[in-house]
């Protein structure tokens, strides 16, 4: 593949991303179903986390529960990039939705903890889905969307998705508090329902489906197009630097366990008359609302700096790594729940950073034929490294270590990834139009 030239340096503004909504019907469309699904995910996801620590008392739980919700999107990969390679994205997402509407009404059934076995199962079905809908979201991106506007695009999906983790896990906590877990559930699967519904009125065309065979059962068990996915990645030095840059994020994973500890156990809210497994169920999502604020903060300000020249889209996932490093090294010493915020708000605005400039650079390096197999093989590195970090949290905090001390500690291993993409930048080797767009710059 052809080194794509760079593209020049445009303001970003918010008018750009008001444009892009008002323009775009089909990108407008997908924006919404990932507010209603989002919300409802964080609602969803935080009732889950206080349910399973409630009944087993045990952080492993937590931990097993986020592997689960990551680790299997690793594995189902490759399958996953070769059906959405295949068919459709668009009707991949709308059975994903579907599929997942019914896997979170099923969570009514977990009502004791004999019940408990059946969280996980469900989490498992409803992270395979998810392993087919996120590739074909993020692939169809370039095509609803201009060239120049893929930067924005992806900008306003991730500021979108942390506004929805600011919202969801904020509101999560005072509707789970109020009106019980049950109503979570129901919420969450509606939220399914709508996203398929606003999918569904899409219209555009997707290239790859309609030059490709019809799928068939024994193309899923043929492993040709996984080996031409792998062969086309290697063979770009770019391509395969950034296909890992989201394996490097894999503080994420210890940040689910810690921040439901540091809620129960270091940051509870204690308001008069709220009990204490409320107040710890507020302060968590007070850390996951500050998680959310930040990865709202970093894209608007990194990608405002960044336009959409690509030279800088690599030197700001150098500084998002640093900050996640910062931030979470800083976490294990806050004194109170708003300095931890802080700390928190800080990691993540360097987090949403390395991952809208990572997929923007996939998107614009990766011809459409490949796509679906890139974008699964990026989420399946990314959340095999999240599932570990999650279940090493869960294993050290089961024996006894502090959750401060696991969150300094993850942080400091943040500048290994950090190193790693430096290294890689070193040895980039630019077009002569890159680099003449390097000088100008």
């Amino acid at each position: 593949m052809d080194p794509a030239p760079e593209m020049e340096i445009n303001s970003i503004s918010f008018s750009s991303y008001l444009r892009l909504l008002r323009q775009n019907r089909n990108f407008r469309r997908l924006w919404t179903a990932q507010i209603v699904s989002e919300i409802g995910d964080w609602f969803y996801t935080l009732a889950i986390y206080s349910l399973l620590l409630q009944l087993t008392g045990r952080a492993g739980s937590v931990a097993l529960a986020l592997v689960l919700q990551v680790l299997p999107q690793t594995f189902i990969g490759p399958l996953s990039g070769v059906v959405n390679d295949r068919i459709r994205r668009k009707h991949v997402m709308i059975a994903a939705d579907l599929a997942r509407m019914l896997i979170v009404l099923a969570m009514l059934l977990v009502r004791s903890v004999s019940m408990v076995w059946l969280v996980y199962p469900l989490l498992l079905l409803e992270t395979i889905m998810a392993a087919f809908f996120e590739p074909a979201r993020s692939s169809v991106i370039p095509n609803i969307t201009t060239r120049e506007d893929v930067v924005l695009a992806n900008t306003l999906s991730s500021t979108t998705w942390s506004m929805n983790l600011v919202l969801g896990a904020t509101l999560g906590g005072l509707v789970a508090a109020l009106l019980g877990r049950d109503a979570v559930f129901v919420l969450n699967a509606l939220s399914f329902l709508a996203s398929a519904l606003l999918i569904r009125g899409m219209r555009f065309q997707e290239p790859h489906a309609e030059l490709a065979a019809p799928l068939r059962a024994h193309d899923l068990v043929d492993y040709w197009p996984i080996v031409e996915g792998i062969r086309y990645v290697r063979r770009d030095f770019r391509l395969l630097a950034t296909v890992f840059v989201k394996a490097g994020m894999f503080v994420i994973g210890p940040s689910w366990v810690v921040f439901t500890v540091m809620g129960h156990r270091d940051f509870p809210v204690r308001w008069h008359g709220l009990e204490p497994q409320r107040g710890a169920m507020l302060g968590m999502s007070l850390l996951l609302g500050a998680r959310g604020l930040g990865a709202l903060i970093g894209p608007l300000i990194s990608a405002s700096w960044a336009g959409h020249h690509e030279k800088r889209l690599r030197l700001g996932i150098l500084l998002g790594f640093l900050a996640e490093a910062l931030g979470y090294a800083a976490l294990g010493g806050a004194g109170t729940l708003w300095l931890a915020c802080t700390c928190v708000v800080l990691a993540h605005c360097g987090g949403s950073t390395v991952w809208v400039f990572s997929t923007t650079l996939l998107q614009l390096n990766t011809d459409d034929r490949f796509r679906g197999r890139v974008f699964a093989a990026d989420l399946g590195f990314s959340m095999l490294t999240i599932a570990i970090g999650a279940y090493l949290a869960g294993l050290f905090l089961d024996w006894g270590v502090a959750a401060r001390t696991v969150a300094s500690v993850a942080g400091l291993l943040m500048l290994l990834p950090a190193a790693s993409w430096a290294c890689a930048m070193r040895s980039w080797k630019e077009t002569p139009a890159t680099a003449a767009a390097g000088t100008a710059d």
